[in-house]
């Protein structure tokens, strides 16, 4: 069933666990990602990104496979850092956009991010934004609790996006997260709060992230590595003979590498059985 992002988090954030918003690549790991939903019965969030997705085809080939599922499925256009990106998001029929200004003057970021805001709310869909900017270890760019505040006061926006130690992408080694200004962030801002960069932080720091308030824990980097690493190790059990018809089961594989990696963090962060 299709549902967005305010209506997701807000169940989370009253009940205190987190809901993993996993990166959609292709309709391979989509579908995989929603099985491994359904088996968990949890809510879950498709991240598409502008640029790297047919935004209209796929937007709307995702709206329908969600409509149809038995748990509660977000759509969500992530980083959306244009003005026409969240415009043709509303198009596609995308449930929820994701607005980033992250990189912009204070005043700036709030001010883009409430008119879009207000055309989103318009539309029925849900707001995400950020604040600070998602860099690992720059105390320069952690987000501040009273700008937070502020920030989703005057925006309106449904969640709010954290700088608390993480990065995009892979690591170097493990990142050491904020969690006294995590806790900060929780008791001051009144939306649920996102974790960017969960691929490579660690269980431990991500099973901590979540029970101290983090409602929206996005993953990609490491989805798209178990897809791969299970197609890889599949091929490699294979008698030396059989290796060349491994790639007729390439997609089967992809998919199911995939689906582990979205069921784990499914139960890492609390969301199995919610739905």
């Amino acid at each position: 069933m299709l549902a967005n992002i305010k209506d997701i988090l807000t169940k989370a954030k009253a009940e205190n666990y987190c809901v993993p918003a996993l990166g959609i690549g292709n309709e391979i790991n989509f579908m995989a990602c929603l099985q491994a939903a359904e088996e968990k019965r949890s809510p879950v969030i498709m991240l598409f990104m502008y640029g790297k997705n047919d935004i209209m085809r796929f937007g709307k080939w995702a709206r329908e496979q969600a409509a149809q599922a038995s748990v509660p499925v977000s759509i969500i256009l992530d980083h959306g850092a244009e003005y026409e990106h969240a415009i043709w998001a509303i198009h596609a029929g995308f449930t929820d956009i994701m607005v980033d200004r992250s990189k912009l003057p204070f005043e700036e970021n709030m001010a883009q991010v409430k008119e879009l805001t207000k055309i989103a709310h318009a539309c029925g869909m849900g707001v995400e934004a950020e604040l600070g900017h998602v860099a690992m270890g720059d105390e320069s760019v952690f987000t501040r609790p009273d700008e937070a505040k502020r920030f989703v006061e005057e925006t309106g926006v449904d969640a709010l996006a954290v700088a608390i130690g993480t990065a995009h992408g892979a690591y170097k080694d493990t990142p050491k997260l904020q969690f006294e200004l995590l806790e900060e962030l929780r008791d001051t801002v009144p939306v649920p709060l996102v974790l960017h960069g969960g691929s490579g932080t660690g269980d431990e720091n991500l099973k901590k992230a979540c029970s101290m308030g983090i409602n929206k824990l996005n993953v990609a980097y490491e989805l798209y590595t178990g897809a791969i690493d299970s197609y890889k190790n599949y091929k490699e059990s294979l008698p030396e003979n059989f290796r060349s018809w491994a790639p007729y089961d390439l997609y089967e594989k992809l998919g199911e590498g995939a689906k582990a990696v979205a069921a784990h963090h499914m139960d890492l962060c609390g969301s199995t059985g919610k739905a």
